[in-house]
């Protein structure tokens, strides 16, 4: 098979349980639905950390956070770390990002060839966290329950501004692309579009709003007073306030609401995405991925946000579909650094890997081939804790280990509420140790602690530093040149006319 254009989309704390293609009864997600139905449906696939910056490294670069230093939200993406664009450029690709990435330093780009929007968030070392004060709050950024309790409806906020931006800019690349007959006939291309939405503040437009009714909105499934939770669980709650501020069941609802319609507000942009790809005769040669970087509790456990390792938090929705890829639900845990290899397979013979990486193909699965291939591993190095946090799903298994906290053990298919927690039962010591010895083979947690408090004490001089005195701000400002666009007087207008028309109009003799 020649090279396929590749059109990944990202959502932005999408947990699957909140969509239609994954068996919600309420969510309205019918273009995810159609991809789903002709793709392969990844009933298990994880982001490798619950946080945007860390679990978007670690997607870029198929590497766990620990290797890379993907910390937190303020964490260094180091130029030198090769990323899936690298590779895919060495493969002949053409790559080109449209939205957040969320990259934390003076390199914005990361191995794409064009970026043609900014951020929505910091590119700064502002947000860092720190373990030496794991108690305090960051007040200037870190969430609370007013992110809920203002969830409603607005004509927009910055959240709809910026991916309105991302589908027009994605579009256009996409028709660019066409017209210069990039993924048409000539060279492939790597197309991410990573929007914002569903993420936090839950506030929608009213044309998504009124998709759903106040009576139709479920509750969350398993309520649990903050006495009642896991001591990382219980600092998550504390650190965001949901421990001390109560909220109401009309408060709890709207916000579910809205999260409800910003998720068919993502749809639509998949749906204008895929649009544009059969409009411009690409949709037959295209692999499409949908995915996020993490989920949303959404007010299960009395939690919101994400932060930690229980399923709505660290599962996330994995969708493949084009040429080549088998109509089914797969099975087997699979996680966010498995996509760069995924993608390498789809160029073909893979360029020379700069740096060891922690993922495995999902192709044979996308195929419907034989695999063994059936674990995540995921880890927390951020806000609300002071130890690392790490998390092994293998089978049906999920196993999470903190040294400062009591081990959890939870059997997520027969358990998927995660209620009980068997790490305490004599049936399952056996499996209990050999998942600690695995962790212990794996990291060595003491000295992950004082690389994390290093690493956060560095960046606070240079962020200090920073803003002492006049900023060169690291934040990404698509370059543009009005006087090479459109019409203008050095140009000839016929030849601008037939340049920009999609498709050209065939020349009569």
């Amino acid at each position: 098979m020649t090279q396929p254009n590749i059109l990944l989309i990202m959502a932005d704390q999408l947990a699957p349980q909140f969509t239609g293609a994954y068996g919600h009864p309420v969510v309205k997600t019918p273009h995810l639905d159609a991809l789903a139905a002709r793709g392969a449906r990844f009933d298990a696939a994880y982001c490798n950390s619950p946080l945007c910056a860390p679990s978007r490294f670690s997607f870029m670069s198929g590497q766990r956070i620990s290797r890379i230093g993907a910390y937190d939200n303020a964490a260094e993406f180091p130029s030198a770390v090769p990323t899936f664009a690298h590779y895919l450029k060495l493969q002949g690709y053409r790559t080109c990002l449209s939205g957040k990435m969320h990259f934390v330093g003076p390199d914005q780009l990361h191995g794409f060839e064009e970026r043609v929007t900014t951020d929505v968030y910091p590119s700064d070392f502002a947000w860092t966290p720190d373990w030496t004060k794991p108690e305090e709050r960051i007040d200037k950024w870190y969430h609370n329950m007013w992110t809920v309790k203002e969830s409603g409806t607005a004509v927009s906020t910055y959240q709809l501004d910026y991916d309105d931006e991302v589908e027009y800019a994605a579009r256009r690349k996409l028709v660019d692309w066409a017209r210069d007959r990039v993924g048409v006939g000539g060279e492939p291309f790597c197309m991410v579009a990573s929007f914002i939405h569903p993420h936090d503040p839950y506030v929608a437009r009213a044309k998504y709003w009124d998709l759903y009714k106040d009576e139709e909105i479920d509750l969350p499934a398993l309520e649990m007073a903050p006495e009642e939770l896991d001591p990382f669980a219980r600092r998550v709650a504390d650190g965001i306030e949901a421990s001390v501020t109560p909220l109401t069941r009309e408060e709890i609802i709207a916000a579910r609401r809205a999260y409800f319609a910003n998720v068919s507000y993502f749809d639509e942009k998949i749906g204008a995405l895929v649009q544009v790809l059969e409009e411009t005769g690409q949709l037959e040669n295209t692999v499409i991925i949908v995915t996020a970087d993490h989920g949303d509790m959404l007010g299960e456990r009395g939690l919101w946000y994400k932060m930690n390792f229980f399923e709505h938090s660290v599962r996330v929705p994995l969708v493949i579909a084009g040429p080549g890829i088998l109509p089914r639900p797969v099975p087997n845990a699979c996680s966010l650094v498995d996509l760069l290899p995924t993608m390498l397979d789809l160029g073909g013979e893979r360029p020379t890997l700069g740096q060891p990486i922690d993922g495995v193909s999902l192709m044979p699965l996308a195929r419907g081939e034989a695999s063994d291939h059936d674990a995540a591993i995921a880890e927390y190095c951020a806000e609300m804790t002071g130890h690392p946090v790490f998390m092994i799903r293998r089978g049906p298994w999920k196993y999470i280990h903190c040294d400062s906290d009591p081990a959890q053990l939870y059997n997520v298919v027969e358990d998927p509420m995660e209620v009980t927690n068997l790490a305490g039962d004599p049936a399952h010591a056996e499996r209990v140790a050999a998942f600690a010895e695995e962790v212990a083979e794996t990291w060595d947690a003491a000295d992950l602690r004082q690389k994390v408090i290093a690493s956060q004490q560095t960046r606070f001089a240079v962020n200090a530093a920073m803003e002492a005195g006049a900023v060169a701000h690291w934040d990404y400002n698509p370059p543009s040149d009005a006087s090479q666009q459109y019409v203008r007087n050095h140009m000839d207008w016929t030849v601008a006319a037939a340049k920009y028309r999609y498709p050209p109009v065939e020349e009569t003799s």
